[in-house]
This record gives C-alpha cells, structure tokens and sequence, in this order.
C-alpha cells in the first residue's frame, strides 16, 4: 500500500454532492458503499474513494489517525 495515498486521504476533500467538502477519510460508511455498487469515478478520486472504502469496510479507520495535522 501506498503511504502517499493514506495521507491524500485525510487531506482530499469531496468534490462534489451531499459530502461536498468533507474530507475523504470522513465520509460515511453507507456513501462508501453506495459509490462502490454504483461505481467510484474515474481518476484519482475514485482511487481514492475505492482504498477509503476498502478501510471502512475492514474495520481500519483507526490507522487514518496518526496521519491527521
């Protein structure tokens, strides 16, 4: 795993929708899970979205902390 994307995760904020602003390691579990049934966008935010929903769903959102400023 990439370090660089951990940290991009407490640092990217949502582009876009209902989360509008919210940083990506603190968007909701079920938004989490209706990106990925309905599809993460291309690019790095769907990267980004998919690691962030991988974590969530594995119980790891503790392993976020040490990366926040």
């Amino acid at each position: 795993m990439d370090l660089s994307a951990l940290e991009r995760l407490v640092i990217v904020t949502m582009p876009y929708g209902k989360f509008r602003g919210r940083c990506l390691a603190d968007l909701p579990g079920h938004y989490l899970n209706w990106l990925a049934r309905e599809g993460f966008p291309e690019g790095e935010l769907g990267r980004l979205l998919a690691l962030m929903h991988e974590i969530d769903h594995n119980g790891l959102r503790d392993m976020l902390a040490p990366l926040r400023h």
